[in-house]
Parts: C-alpha cells; structure tokens; sequence
C-alpha cells in the first residue's frame, strides 16, 4: 500500500472557509502525515480535534475493511447506514452479518416517509429523476444524522475511478472534517486485507458487482471497466449520490415552512 500526501483542498475551490485557509485541517496533515513516509492514520483518527465523529458505510463490496479497520481503532464509533428502502437484499443481509461479526454500533438512517410517499409514490423516480432519488433519500437523511457530528469517516479511495484520483485522506465537506482512511489503498491492498483478516466477502461481488448501490441504479461491471462503472450506467454524467459535499458546503437544504 503506498500512502501519499496531498493537496489539502476537495478540488472544488477554496471558499471555505473565509480568508482561503484552514488552520485546523493543516495542523492535523502536519502532525499525522507531513510526508510520504510519515502517514499516522491511526492518530488521525483518534486526534481529539476531530471532535465527535462518526463512521458512514453503504455495506457495499468493500466496506467490510474500513469497518473492520476503524473499528479496532475506534471500538464503538457509530456507524450510519442510510436505509434508501431500495437495497438489495444482499446488502441488507451482509449488514446483518458485519453488524454481528465485528459488534458495530449500526445507526439506521431513513428518509422521511412522509416526503417518500409524496414525491416517489410509484417508485419510479430512481428511473426518471436519480438526483432528485438520491438527494430525497441519502441526501436529506444524512444531513440530519450529522448534525451532531464534526467529522465523519467515509470509505472512498483514490483507485475506483477518475471522479476520485486526486481523493485526499482529510478534507472538508462543507462545514464537517472528513476522513478518507483508505484514500490511497490500492485494490491488493484491500484484497490483502480481507484475506489476512479472513472478512467476508458481498455476496455480489462473486456475480460481477463490484460497488454496490440501491438496486435500481447498479449494475455488474463489465470487463476493463472502472470499479463504479456499474453505478448509474445509464446516466454518464452522474457519478456520485451526492452526499459528498466540497469544501464550501454550498448545499443548502431548503426546509418545508
């Protein structure tokens, strides 16, 4: 596994916060990876400056090594799992599964059924509107569970696609610390990881799948494909859910009177 430091920023600018720099988030690069050869992943995330914090997973085909490698660093973190209601069935049960092998503090995190109800009655708004799907149902729904939370953990790495190459291990997003732990893990090193560990694999990955959304919006990927090139296959220019926020927060979300 090669850990590399970089850029600070998201990539997206440099509004946030006022004035273009972050004293916080450079004094946690300096003090836990000022270099190539120095990265403290471990001390990162046990740095008492992150305030509370909290781990996201989607119990997607790699999820179990960050749950597996965070939480032996932090036992009880809880971890959020945002319940679309359009999962697969195989991710559900492997949640079950990691919940029980590794002890996990599991937060369920749910849309509103309210504005469910009203805005996707039939079901059909993952074909005919998958932003507007996402943003009802990951969005809204994780916004609210961090608004508590001044750092929160997510599982994304450099090496599953271009939307993704210059992913740093700390960031902003928006007003929230947030910690990419395995940023810089490459594929064997993931692989290592669940042999030397003996974690069990999604049960969709054997079939082709190798990252795993709601089931409406993933697909197995094809030979010499990136690893989310399932992941809205049909709608190209869209390559995130959309709960990754850049460093000025710019989301805003527009509350009912």
């Amino acid at each position: 596994m090669s850990d590399s430091v970089s850029d600070t920023s998201s990539g997206s600018g440099s509004s946030w916060p006022p004035g273009g720099r972050d004293r916080l988030l450079e004094a946690l690069q300096a003090d836990h990876m000022p270099d190539l050869g120095h990265v403290d992943m471990a001390g990162l995330l046990q740095d008492p400056r992150l305030g509370t914090r909290a781990l996201v997973s989607s119990f997607g085909t790699e999820s179990a090594v960050l749950l597996h490698y965070v939480t032996r660093i932090l036992p009880q973190i809880p971890v959020l799992f945002i319940e679309t209601g359009r999962h697969f069935d195989e991710t559900l049960a492997y949640r079950d599964r990691l919940v029980r092998l590794f002890d996990l503090n599991l937060v369920e995190v749910r849309p509103d059924p309210a504005i469910i109800a009203a805005e996707d009655p039939d079901r059909r708004l993952a074909e005919e509107d998958p932003n507007m799907c996402c943003l009802l149902r990951k969005t809204f729904p994780l916004a609210d569970a961090l608004a508590g939370v001044e750092t929160w953990i997510s599982g994304r790495k450099r090496y599953q696609g271009a939307t993704r190459a210059a992913l740093p291990a700390i960031e902003r997003d928006g007003t929230h610390l947030k910690v990419n732990p395995l940023a810089f893990w490459h594929r064997a090193d993931l692989d290592a990881y669940f042999v030397a560990h003996d974690l069990p694999r999604h049960p969709l990955e054997a079939r082709g799948f190798r990252s795993v959304g709601c089931a409406p919006c993933t697909r197995a990927v094809r030979a010499g494909e990136d690893a989310r090139a399932g992941r809205w296959a049909d709608n190209p220019d869209k390559t995130e859910c959309g709960i990754h926020l850049g460093p000025d927060g710019r989301f805003v979300r527009r509350r009912p009177a």
